[in-house]
């Protein structure tokens, strides 16, 4: 949401205060950069620019001819990603604005007339900054990202695996609950070593598996064509190569926190690890938890639903000053896009929703919220009465936002996780519904007395 205008009086009566005098407006375009600045620093105020690198110093060099301290863009794809902190090594104090700030209004749209228009709203300080983490924060980012991307694109071939398998009329994962388990692996590597025998390959299995053998048996009787084997090879080749690439990934990220947590100064002496189960599909090599204590000054695992892949996240995409920027527990919730979104029109409510726009910190919290719906917790009991009030993906946003604000709170505060804080428990909510019961029960006796006399 855009910002208000400041006013200030003048002799012809109130006018739009310019708070950033300095300013320019940036269009940015795969191919092209469109540069506006105010018309008396330059008699071509609205210029045309390339893509390259050395256009970019062309860019720097004319802002600082024409004495421009402050830039703004909007956020257009990942085009605007290297202009952006070329301008700010170079000095520039850059405001990265949503595209949806900068809009502008119906009519004739051209490059020349948007870039213009950015730098109006932003001399009239109109535009709202979006967040972006620390440069050392944003290299553990880009990282983090990368890992997801491998894991979805591991996930993929092993999608492709079981279509082989399934084209082969091999339905192993039927018996089986993970293909790529201890016993799923060990069978995988000897069908591909030429051992088609159901008989043998039965063998492999763990004997806690719960399908019974002859079961399995008769699930890894199939037809081995040539081709579906060699499709088979080669997805799992690739899928373990795209994890030993996921953990040469986790050892850099690792390498990037220990020198970023070192940089925090955080007192170690009051960190204690939780005792908490660690998924091991797909699960953290490094000590998450330990370096975001060292980032934050808190142990944000102590938070039920929270994961060491969440907190890898959340280390990237927020880094150690982002309190600093948010202001509030509810502008942080608001950025997380985990605030209904209220449209008021002659005072009345026309929609209350959330956001769409995807914000990886908000899914993150989201997940957290889905891991909780079961637990004996005071977040489990939370999300259920939001359940019964709104249904499920209401339950999912309403947790998720006061998970967001306890972790904020935590971060602020340097407090630990306090149960106690987040609501009522099991016990005193069977209390309170006896209670409840019992005054119901007492007044339909008083009516029924009543009546009888």
């Amino acid at each position: 949401m855009a910002r208000k205008a400041e006013k200030e009086k003048t002799k012809d009566g109130l006018k739009l205060k310019i708070v950033n005098p300095n300013a320019a407006g940036i269009d940015i375009a795969y191919g092209e950069m469109q540069v506006c600045v105010p018309e008396d620093r330059d008699g071509e105020n609205n210029r045309c620019f390339g893509s390259f690198t050395c256009d970019y110093e062309e860019i720097a060099s004319w802002l600082k001819a024409c004495g421009i301290t402050t830039v703004a863009m909007e956020s257009t794809g990942s085009y605007w990603v290297g202009l952006y902190f070329f301008l700010e090594e170079k000095g520039f104090d850059v405001l990265l604005a949503n595209a949806k700030d900068v809009k502008n209004v119906s009519g004739k749209k051209t490059d020349e007339a948007d870039a213009e228009w950015i730098m109006l709203m932003h001399s009239y300080g109109l535009l709202k900054p979006s967040f972006h983490p620390d440069a050392a924060a944003r290299s553990i980012r880009e990282l983090a990202r990368h890992r997801d991307n491998m894991l979805r694109s591991a996930s993929k071939e092993v999608q492709h695996m079981q279509k082989s398998l399934v084209l082969m009329n091999i339905k192993v994962d039927t018996v089986i609950s993970d293909i790529l388990g201890k016993s799923g692996k060990a069978i995988i590597e000897a069908i591909l070593n030429g051992n088609h025998d159901p008989k043998s390959l039965v063998q492999l299995v763990d004997p806690r598996c719960k399908a019974s053998k002859e079961t399995i048996e008769k699930s890894l009787e199939g037809t081995w064509d040539v081709v579906h084997l060699f499709e088979l090879k080669q997805s799992y080749d690739l899928y373990k190569y795209i994890h030993i690439q996921i953990a040469d990934c986790e050892a850099e990220m690792d390498r990037l926190l220990g020198e970023y947590t070192d940089g925090c100064g955080t007192d170690m002496q009051g960190y204690t690890a939780t005792k908490k189960r660690v998924a091991k599909k797909n699960a953290i090599s490094f000590d998450a938890e330990k370096h975001a204590f060292s980032m934050w000054g808190v142990n944000a695992m102590e938070i039920p639903g929270m994961s060491l892949g969440a907190l890898a996240v959340l280390m990237g995409e927020l880094g150690s000053g982002f309190t600093e920027k948010f202001t509030s527990a509810k502008s942080f919730c608001k950025w997380c896009n985990l605030v209904p979104n209220n449209k008021i029109s002659g005072g009345k409510l026309l929609s209350s929703k959330v956001p769409k726009q995807k914000n990886r910190v908000g899914q993150v919290f989201r997940l957290c919220a889905n891991s909780v719906k079961s637990v004996k917790t005071g977040l489990g009991i939370y999300f259920r009465r939001q359940k019964s009030k709104g249904g499920h993906l209401q339950a999912i946003v309403a947790t998720a936002n006061k998970i967001a604000k306890i972790f904020y709170t935590m971060v602020v505060t340097k407090n630990h996780y306090d149960e106690s804080k987040v609501g009522l428990d099991e016990k005193q909510l069977l209390e309170r519904k006896i209670i409840m019961a019992q005054r119901t029960l007492d007044r339909l006796n008083l009516k029924l007395s009543v009546a009888q006399g």
